[in-house]
């Protein structure tokens, strides 16, 4: 039966109107997105939703899904996939959005509480930097590379172009290992050398280079990795 013949009370956009988001299970708020379910088959939104749950446990392991992946489950194609992987695309900025405004960055822990939610779960490797003023506080952020990262990826001219746009007073870099071990390899330690004598030279300091892994954190800062000696904080 589809769910617009349920009872009112039962089906769930219906459900989130009366008594809030956080009254449905993920099952449910899975429906609403995916607004059908599979007719051919005889499967609801809510079936499609459940089974999209069945396949991927929870919503963390969720939010690692593939656009394919998805797309495998019945009912699900591109137009519901897109909007999946959208919502799930929104939770993360909201959160990383919502504990870096006015932040104050003064250790390297604030980095790996405000960023490891949003990084923790990628498959590839995401380098960010985070401009700060000359109190440490945060003005924006600037994704200038996706995938492993080296010297022909990553270059000076992509960090520092926003840092200088904005007039920031120092960076901090942040990338992820998708492997979950946050150890830096030969070219991490490379490419922030080279990252940290652009810096000096174009006055802008770079603060700390952060590798977040799952649950843990490497900062250059704080093993004292930073060649070239950045400023100090």
């Amino acid at each position: 039966m589809s769910i617009k013949d349920w009872p009112t009370e039962e089906r769930p956009r219906e459900r989130l109107l009366e008594q809030g988001p956080e009254a449905l299970s993920d099952a449910e708020l899975l429906a609403i997105l995916l607004v059908s379910g599979a007719s051919n088959r005889g499967l609801s939104a809510l079936d499609c939703g459940r089974m999209i749950l069945q396949r991927h446990v929870n919503l963390r392991n969720l939010t690692r899904a593939s656009f394919a992946e998805l797309c495998r489950t019945p009912g699900v194609g591109r137009g519901k996939a897109s909007r999946i992987q959208a919502a799930l695309e929104i939770g993360r900025r909201a959160a990383t959005q919502k504990k870096r405004m006015g932040r104050v960055f003064q250790i390297s822990q604030d980095v790996f509480d405000t960023y490891s939610t949003r990084l923790r779960d990628e498959k590839q490797e995401i380098f960010t930097v985070i401009l700060l003023d000359s109190k440490n506080r945060f003005l924006r952020e600037e994704t200038v590379a996706l995938g492993s990262l080296n010297q022909s990826i990553v270059h000076p001219r992509e960090v520092f172009r926003p840092a200088i746009q904005e007039a920031a007073a120092s960076v901090i870099l942040v990338h992820n290992h998708p492997s979950g071990d946050p150890s830096p390899s030969d070219e991490d330690v490379r490419v922030t050398k080279r990252f940290v004598e652009a810096g000096r030279l174009l006055g802008i300091g770079v603060l700390d280079h952060i590798i977040v892994g799952e649950g843990r954190y490497f900062s250059f800062f704080d093993e004292r990795r930073l060649e070239g000696k950045g400023p100090q904080r």
